[in-house]
């Protein structure tokens, strides 16, 4: 059937108008100002004996638990998770796979009850520390979850130290540490080291091979100084000078290479 030009055009027109009319009031409906989550964070806590023994680890515990409240509460500036994870780094033996806590075991709760949860669920003992199979893991968990190519963010809590002795002592521990598993995960892949020493923190930064991961590490001299951003007497979700704190110090944008 033949068609002329100008119907053809006047059917177009009017299947653009209504197309305009049904965006302009879809996004007069959305919220403002609360876009969907789409971070993907997990959290992975070093039980091993000699963090232990640094004596940061009470002390990182309840960092991460504020750390942990105040992103799921999006304080401050602090980036909502979508999905989030919280995992042991560590073992009886090397090699060794850990299960992990997703969000729902910390939706709804207080700053002492994810507290008392991560010391009750993670408890310090003479573990190795193991990196590698914690990242393949959370790797693991990214594809099988559809997680692919959301940001995603891994916080390691730990003095950094691989306890996995390798034929090349102590000079190549740092190197074998491997983070090829996260490279291809997303085009931004984050992993923060907090609470090393200095030296351990330079190791990291200087030893682990890496392409596309980013890199930031926080030694523990600084991590302890969070405790000086609480304000006495204010209810935790006013805490406004320690969520500044941790978008800057602990959150800040990483690069894929600093050197």
């Amino acid at each position: 059937m033949y068609v002329d030009h100008e119907s053809r055009t006047t059917r177009w027109r009017i299947a653009s108008a209504v197309l305009a009319t049904s965006l302009l009031l879809t996004a007069a409906c959305a919220p403002e100002g609360e876009p969907e989550p789409r971070l993907t964070l997990f959290v992975g806590i070093d039980v091993s004996g000699s963090f232990q023994n640094t004596g940061n680890y009470n002390d990182a515990l309840r960092f991460t638990a504020h750390y942990i409240y105040g992103h799921l509460n999006g304080l401050g500036e602090l980036e909502q998770p979508a999905v989030l994870f919280v995992g042991s780094i560590g073992g009886e033996r090397p090699g060794e796979a850990k299960s992990f806590h997703p969000i729902h075991d910390f939706q709804g709760k207080t700053v002492d009850e994810i507290d008392a949860d991560l010391h009750n669920w993670f408890p310090s003992g003479d573990a190795l520390t193991d990196f590698n199979p914690f990242f393949e893991r959370v790797a693991t968990f990214v594809k099988r979850q559809n997680l692919i190519l959301k940001p995603l963010t891994i916080m390691v809590v730990s003095d950094g130290v691989p306890d996995v002795r390798s034929s090349g002592g102590e000079d190549d521990r740092y190197s074998r540490i491997n983070l090829e598993p996260l490279e291809y995960l997303s085009r931004r892949v984050t992993v923060r080291l907090l609470y090393a020493s200095p030296t351990v923190a330079v190791r990291w930064e200087q030893d682990i091979p890496r392409q596309r991961v980013r890199l930031w590490t926080q030694d523990d001299e600084v991590m302890r100084g969070w405790r000086n951003q609480i304000t006495l007497g204010l209810p935790v979700d006013r805490q406004d000078n320690l969520w500044t704190w941790i978008d800057e110090l602990v959150d800040a944008r990483a690069s894929r290479r600093i050197f």
